[in-house]
């Protein structure tokens, strides 16, 4: 028989990092979880991914136990890894920070493809030059 669910947690969390202080602990905390076992478990998952953002889907379970689902790093930090900058634009209609081009934008939408709603390659970089987009960054098709 299928346990209930009792909630939802999403977190974005830094691979091979994550430790009960905020935002985890608290998160859990409320939906009472151990989070110790979550952390235990999510830095034993994602030690070859250290330091990069990893957005995760906790299913906490009635019987207070949980799943959880690791996603692929999301678009905006994959392309200020790509570019090596530090941040966006503040004004990203006025002030452009850098460029990209189709080749990194199809690198990244061949690697976010999963967690992206579309079935095509062309419909992804579509997604990704968006995102840079409203980052600060020019497109260079």
């Amino acid at each position: 028989m299928a346990k209930e669910v009792s909630g939802l947690v999403k977190l974005q969390i830094k691979g091979g990092a994550a430790n009960p202080a905020p935002p985890i602990g608290p998160a859990l905390g409320a939906k009472g979880v151990n989070i110790m076992d979550f952390c235990k478990q999510f830095n034993a998952r994602t030690t070859d991914q250290a330091g990069k953002i990893l957005p995760v889907i906790i299913t906490v379970y009635s019987d207070k136990s949980f799943d959880f689902v690791i996603k692929k790093t999301p678009v905006a930090a994959q392309i200020k890894e790509a570019l090596k900058l530090e941040s966006g634009s503040a004004e990203s209609n006025k002030k452009k920070v850098g460029k990209i081009t189709k080749a990194q934008m199809e690198k990244i939408a061949e690697d976010k493809m999963s967690d992206l709603n579309c079935f095509k390659l062309e419909s992804a970089v579509n997604m990704v030059a968006g995102t840079a987009r409203s980052m600060g960054i020019e497109v260079i098709q």
